[in-house]
């Protein structure tokens, strides 16, 4: 029986790293619909408003990341190639593949440490000037604590993601899934218990803070510290020069992660803005839905990145593309059956006026018209992020022009249209130039991976 799960895993493409990945994903999607439940049940449309507008506001550490720790997996994974494991923590070959890969995680280490600083005062100042500036009405919701707690525990992951990206460099990534889902678990069961016990907007981020410490303790006391001090000791004269080699290939990056920013992130704070916290809480319950959907297929994609950077790095193009094309089939074709699933379940709920706990739970989601703009661009982006991330593998930045330009765009499109005709602009808006912007994104993907392979 074991043999055949295997054979058929093997045959849709699903190794070790990914179970553990596709796992946390499911207990993500999972939780997440139990989690909207309880947020129906004891939070109002108002506090739902401010719970998921939390969440667009924390994403500005995309303003402080800049992209690098899927940056450091590449670089470390391009090094790891030339050297030869003894065991879980030491290995021999390429000095100058060791002492580079020893000057990685020193810069890791400095740079997360200081940028996550910089982070804590930025969310704490944007979150307290917005919310105070566009909640005025809201004098009850008690939004001030739990936005400290976010902002503390959110600075803390940005320190520890780095870390966790040079191990799936160093082809660690089942390791990682692990930890991830079990952090994922834990911090689910926990959001839930404060929820019940009702601690309203203080429950995530207690869960929050309280989940984060497992990634710390994971690495302290395992032989994950003892390889981290192994390869902090390989320092020589080989370094990897930051100004030469990582910013010329972040700073294209960062401006494409940034604009990614404006493209998905701002439906939430000019909703909550424009039409208020309940129609934001709206926006946010789906997007919860459909993130979980693009993200737990996007794990096929994205746990195969050492793989594909080493082939890169061997200049095995055939095989690169072979796994490659596969892989983004099944991932495909995953995304699309969630997508086709979550539609009907609302379509379900809606006709039957069926209630949970009491209360109409469809009703907190968006209507119809709106959700399905939203479903198109998860789809399209989809393709278009795989697409992106098998260039980037090649530790290029060629989506530079096309994040700038179709992040303007979105971002003129969500404040213009939001203004003007609310939710429905915003939506129909955001769809067209999806659409826009895959096809856009083909002629790069195309023209680029004959120029690079033919070099």
């Amino acid at each position: 029986m074991i043999n055949l799960i295997k054979k058929a895993s093997n045959r849709i493409g699903i190794d070790g790293a990914i179970a553990f990945t596709i796992l946390s994903r499911i207990i993500q999607a999972s939780g997440g619909v139990v989690t909207l439940i309880f947020i129906a049940k004891c939070l109002t449309k108002v506090e739902q408003g401010y719970y998921y507008t939390f969440g667009s506001i924390l994403a500005i550490q995309v303003f402080f990341e800049l992209g690098l720790s899927g940056i450091i997996t590449q670089f470390v994974a391009h090094e790891n190639a030339n050297l030869i494991w003894n065991d879980r923590i030491s290995f021999i070959g390429s000095a100058e593949s060791s002492s580079r890969l020893s000057s990685l995680l020193r810069f890791t280490i400095k740079w997360f440490a200081v940028i996550a600083i910089l982070l804590f005062i930025g969310l704490l100042i944007a979150g307290y000037f917005f919310f105070d500036r566009f909640g005025k009405n809201d004098r009850l919701i008690e939004w001030q604590i739990p936005w400290l707690v976010l902002s503390v525990t959110t600075s803390l992951s940005l320190m520890v993601s780095p870390i966790l990206a040079f191990f799936e460099g160093l082809g660690r990534v089942k390791e990682v899934a692990k930890i991830r889902l079990f952090q994922q678990i834990i911090q689910l069961f926990l959001v839930l218990v404060f929820f019940s016990l009702g601690f309203k907007l203080y429950s995530s981020p207690i869960a929050a803070i309280l989940a984060f410490t497992i990634v710390p303790v994971w690495i302290l006391f395992s032989s994950k510290l003892k390889l981290l001090v192994f390869v902090w000791n390989k320092i020589s004269k080989w370094k990897v020069n930051y100004r030469l080699e990582i910013f010329p290939f972040q700073w294209k990056i960062a401006l494409s992660w940034i604009s990614g920013y404006f493209i998905f992130q701002l439906f939430n704070p000019v909703l909550f803005a424009t039409e208020g916290a309940i129609v934001a809480g709206q926006m946010g319950m789906t997007l919860t839905i459909l993130n979980a959907i693009f993200s737990l297929a996007f794990s096929w994609i994205t746990t195969k990145v050492p793989v594909f950077s080493g082939l890169i790095a061997q200049k095995d193009y055939k095989e690169l593309d072979n796994l490659f094309n596969k892989t983004l089939l099944q991932s495909t074709v995953l995304n699309a059956f969630g997508l086709i699933a979550f539609f009907s379940l609302i379509f379900i709920l809606r006709y039957f006026d069926i209630k949970i706990g009491g209360k109409n739970f469809a009703n907190r989601f968006l209507s119809f018209f709106p959700l399905f703009f939203m479903m198109i661009p998860i789809l399209l982006n989809h393709i278009v992020g795989s697409w992106a991330l098998y260039l980037r593998c090649h530790k290029k930045e060629p989506m530079l022009v096309q994040s700038v330009v179709m992040g303007g765009l979105c971002c003129l499109s969500t404040i213009g249209l939001g203004h003007y005709f609310g939710v429905m602009g915003i939506t129909l808006g955001y769809m067209i130039l999806t659409v826009i912007g895959t096809i856009w994104t083909y002629f790069i993907f195309i023209t680029k991976k004959k120029e690079w392979h033919n070099e």
